[in-house]
């Protein structure tokens, strides 16, 4: 565990980390403090912090499991201590850490009698297990345990699908929990007199182990932050749309015929301000893109499409998805704006 001693700065606003420690492999505990602030601002930024923390952060876990073998989720398999529905419920808390986006498959194949953990599941590379020694379930008896498994990245909580009564195919979903963070609290200490009265902010963060709180702080504050940039600019985006709207839509062109039009261009103003937010991309896409820093249409047009391909888990066809929806989005200037964005 390490702890700091508090000192509270009257000059510069800055975060510190005052505590921080692992109570196990799947909880870890931080207290932060922001200061100084003016009277209400802790409030603010508090439960918006506590918001983000909780929804705004990505999460992997176990979404489905399949077996031929199994007959119904209520069942019990011979020779197994656990019902189904008590294994799905195991697989459920299995924690893990990954860069994936989108889905991929596991499996877990265990032959008995033993116990099966978390360590017996085969993942893809991109894919670790926090806690190696979570239960799965107990074999009493010399018999094969074959599970295939669909692991998602996503975030916030999801019910699960349940399939209709007359598609059984031994595949059975599972609630999924994609957040990391696990409990936020925040809490106000208020110090000064009359009107130069400040206020600082505590924030106390729980996470699963898959991330740190200060990596959770960190990515719900870029996160936050990117809901409210488009705002510091929808005035002048506006603005722009009514100059260029009576401008004709432009043919579909490859990424490099694009930037050779788009360098012709030096006019100041543009893209930068347009974010790929805006764009309703599907979250593979929208996530990879983001990863790689591409937050605006600015970012995304320096890009040839061999730039592109190198980003991990991006194919020729998300090259060609994202030519499609700028294509087809009308109300949305691309092709009109193209004499004024800033091309470097």
């Amino acid at each position: 565990m390490v702890r700091e001693k508090v000192t509270i700065s009257t000059r510069t606003l800055q975060w510190k980390c005052v505590e921080s420690r692992a109570d196990s492999k799947r909880l870890y505990y931080g207290r932060f403090i922001l200061s100084p602030l003016m009277k209400g601002q802790a409030d603010t930024i508090g439960i918006a912090m506590r918001r983000a923390l909780l929804s705004e952060i990505d999460g992997t876990c176990i979404t489905r499991a399949k077996s031929a073998k199994i007959p119904h989720e209520f069942s019990t398999i011979t020779g197994i201590q656990e019902s189904v529905h008590e294994i799905l419920m195991n697989l459920k808390e299995i924690v893990l850490r990954s860069v994936l986006y989108g889905t991929c498959d596991a499996s877990v194949c265990v032959k008995g009698p033993g116990y099966v953990t978390a360590q017996d599941i085969i993942l893809p590379p991109s894919v670790e297990i926090v806690d190696n020694t979570q239960y799965i379930a107990s074999l009493r008896e010399p018999i094969d345990l074959c599970i295939k498994l669909q692991i998602e990245r996503n975030r916030g909580y999801r019910n699960r699908i349940k399939l209709p009564k007359d598609f059984q195919d031994g595949s059975y979903p599972i609630d999924a929990v994609f957040m990391p963070v696990r409990n936020v609290n925040h809490s106000v200490h208020s110090y000064g007199n009359g009107n130069e009265r400040q206020e600082i902010l505590f924030l106390e963060i729980w996470t699963n182990g898959s991330l740190t709180p200060k990596e959770a702080l960190h990515e719900a504050s870029r996160n936050l932050i990117d809901l409210f940039i488009p705002f510091l600019y929808a005035e002048e985006e506006n603005l722009h749309l009514e100059k260029n709207q009576h401008k004709i839509t432009l043919p579909l062109f490859t990424f490099h015929d694009r930037l050779i039009k788009l360098k012709k261009n030096k006019k100041e103003i543009a893209f930068k301000y347009i974010y790929i937010d805006q764009l309703e991309l599907p979250p593979k896409i929208y996530n990879c893109l983001k990863k790689s820093n591409i937050h605006t249409l600015s970012d995304l047009f320096k890009k040839s499409q061999e730039d592109l391909m190198k980003i991990e888990h991006f194919r020729i066809e998300d090259v060609t998805h994202i030519l499609g929806i700028l294509e087809k989005k009308k109300h949305f200037p691309i092709d009109s704006l193209v004499n004024q964005l800033e091309i470097h």
